[in-house]
């Protein structure tokens, strides 16, 4: 196997079992030295330390750290000691979360709020952790855990869903403030009976959807060679993109019922034949301002 992460140092939260234990594991496979995280994972016998034992026993290197994701301090604590002991920080996949599924009209806010907590807070306490240093080191590979209940919706899952969107509007703009520091931020979108899907999906379809077929993905997200501000749906050996769009939409000025105009012509403001990928939010400025002949082209403030 061509070792394409040779030397480099990766953490992956969550990683006891499920996504994440296939994720250190392959990225060891590659050459990482891997610290593997997990709510607990320093205690002895533990899951975390099941894992980082398997990837000495094929010849890597990993250490166990049992923060919790939701504690910022903690996962401070985690990226010292592992430049401590390692010297930098590579690459980071945030990949630990929950579950509380109901309908969002049975769903306590209890349970909105943690699993909100867990995802995206969880996400931005490591990414923050180990940002600065990416930044001075001029190298970093982040990779947030999305799904397609975020991108596409699935009943029951409202904080879930919201949680994995925003996580997709947090690597968009870190993407773009990482660039001039060679940091690429992608989403990982992983289609995978683990844990947390058990209880989702039907026993027919589980076998075909091994955690270890998406993590190939993962390792062309966070090789040298990575793109960034991509989303990488993946599962059962296959592998999409997703992307979010802006349609040509339509110009109404100073028509007489704008509001009504807007109603007639939903349709052609729904329509996908032109639609573009935005390089950034001010391309809907950029556009919309053309349209109404105020400009032909307004550069990005940024």
């Amino acid at each position: 196997m061509n070792k394409v992460l040779q030397n480099k140092l990766a953490i992956v939260t969550g990683a006891g079992g499920g996504l994440g234990r296939a994720h250190a594991l392959e990225l060891a496979r590659h050459g990482a030295r891997v610290v593997v995280n997990d709510i607990g994972g320093d205690r002895e016998g533990s899951a975390a330390q099941r894992v980082a034992d398997e990837i000495t026993r094929l010849g890597g290197e990993a250490i166990v750290d049992g923060g919790d994701v939701t504690d910022a301090a903690r996962m401070e604590r985690m990226v010292a000691n592992t430049v401590a002991t390692w010297g930098r920080i590579d690459i980071l996949v945030n990949n630990a979360g929950i579950l509380r599924d109901k309908s969002f009209a049975k769903m306590p806010l209890d349970d909105f709020r943690l699993v909100m907590e867990v995802h995206v807070m969880g996400a931005v306490n490591c990414t923050k952790a180990v940002w600065e240093r990416m930044r001075t080191q001029k190298h970093g590979r982040i990779v947030m855990t999305t799904s397609s209940s975020g991108l596409y919706g699935s009943f029951g899952q409202a904080n879930y869903g919201a949680a994995k969107m925003a996580l997709v509007g947090l690597m968009q703009t870190l993407a773009l403030e990482g660039i001039k520091h060679d940091i690429r931020v992608n989403c990982l979108a992983p289609s995978a009976a683990t844990g947390m899907t058990a209880d989702v999906l039907p026993e027919s379809a589980l076998a075909g959807l091994a955690p270890e077929k998406v993590s190939p993905g993962l390792i062309a997200l966070v090789a040298d060679d990575a793109p960034t501000r991509m989303i990488l749906l993946a599962g059962a050996g296959s592998f999409e993109c997703a992307h979010v769009t802006m349609t040509q939409g339509i110009f109404v000025g100073d028509a007489s019922d704008p509001a009504g105009e807007v109603r007639s012509r939903i349709h052609d403001i729904q329509a996908r034949g032109a639609e573009v990928v935005p390089a950034s939010g001010w391309e809907q400025y950029q556009l919309e301002l053309s349209k109404a002949g105020l400009t032909d082209e307004v550069a990005d403030p940024v």
